[in-house]
């Protein structure tokens, strides 16, 4: 029995400091990058000031394919 061809699935970049990624209603920029952690800024595209938050890399890796974000810059 054959295998049904599948289409290639696009590799999703690590995360890596300066990235900015875009979502539907948001962007993503990564800070530093640690071990397990990783210091972000989450806001909508023309935000004035921008919390920076922490997240776990998987959490935000995670968050980031859920969304379908594109990489913009990095």
């Amino acid at each position: 029995m054959k295998k049904p061809k599948s289409k290639p699935r696009a590799r999703r970049q690590p995360l890596v400091e300066g990235q900015v990624w875009r979502m539907a209603d948001a962007n993503l920029q990564v800070g530093m990058i640690g071990k397990l952690l990783v210091h972000y800024k989450l806001a909508k595209p023309n935000a004035v000031r921008i919390p920076n938050s922490v997240g776990g890399k998987t959490t935000i890796e995670k968050f980031l394919r859920k969304n379908k974000a594109v990489l913009i810059k990095g």
